[in-house]
């Protein structure tokens, strides 16, 4: 009777280890951090607002990590083109995690799907964690760089006290 108590315990715990170091090793799933609607609003606002101040018209686009459109604002009197081209700008810097300047002279990249390397579009990162990207069209490129830079910047305070 004991012996069978000790080899039914052996066994239960022979079963079952090797299913808690599973377990403890590798996660079923991810954690993603995604921008607040509000705060992807702050951005575009804020990158829209700056170019408009140094008299430029244009468009602001927000998109999450995989490129999906999070955030748009066009200033009514910009160019229709801009709606666009802000946006593949940001899917460029999301989805490759660069500045389009950066990659601006990846000829190998010309080809890929709405991927747009001209000047302006800038990953969104905070505290050293990606969230995205913004990119504005309007101005000369080096000034869209900018303003979507101050887009960023202009959140930066409060993303850098988030989790």
């Amino acid at each position: 009777m004991i012996k069978l108590l000790y080899i039914s315990i052996i066994l239960t715990v022979s079963f079952l280890v090797p299913f808690e170091l599973l377990s403890s090793e590798k996660q079923p799933t991810v954690r993603m951090r995604v921008l607040a609607s509000h705060i992807a609003n702050k951005i575009v606002t804020a990158a829209v607002s700056v170019c408009a101040k140094r008299g430029y018209l244009v468009s602001a686009a927000v998109v999450d990590r995989n490129g999906n459109l999070a955030a748009f604002l066009r200033n009514p009197l910009s160019g229709p083109h801009t709606i666009k081209v802000s946006q593949r700008k940001a899917y460029s810097a999301a989805t490759l995690r660069a500045s389009t300047k950066q990659m601006a002279a990846r000829s190998d990249l010309n080809f890929a799907p709405d991927i747009l390397l001209i000047v302006g579009g800038v990953p969104i990162k905070f505290s050293g964690k990606f969230y995205g990207g913004v990119a504005v069209a309007g101005a000369k490129p080096e000034i869209d760089e900018e303003c979507a830079q101050a887009g960023i910047d202009a959140v930066a305070d409060i993303m850098d006290f988030a989790d």
